[in-house]
């Protein structure tokens, strides 16, 4: 699954350089995950960055964008250029 940031996110400036795979972005009000570059850090950390970082935890994963393990891994490894 990719993630998905909250309309709590007080634009606290924190998880966009987190991401290693350039996925956040400022929106229009807030932040937002590209879900098309997000891989939950898969391939990068054990756990997602941005969520570690988020002062208010208003990062969930994204409802409509269900990934397993293997489509995040092919996805770092199409983002990365890392061999599979």
């Amino acid at each position: 699954m990719a993630l998905l940031i909250t309309d709590e996110c007080i634009n606290c400036d924190v998880c966009e350089p987190q991401c290693p795979n350039e996925a956040i972005s400022m929106g229009e009000d807030y932040y937002v995950i590209d879900p098309d570059r997000c891989t939950e850090c898969v391939g990068h950390y054990d756990e997602p960055q941005c969520q570690v970082v988020c002062p208010v935890e208003c990062i969930e994963l994204h409802p409509q964008w269900k990934e397993g393990q293997e489509s995040l891994m092919a996805k770092y490894r199409r983002l990365t250029g890392a061999p599979a």
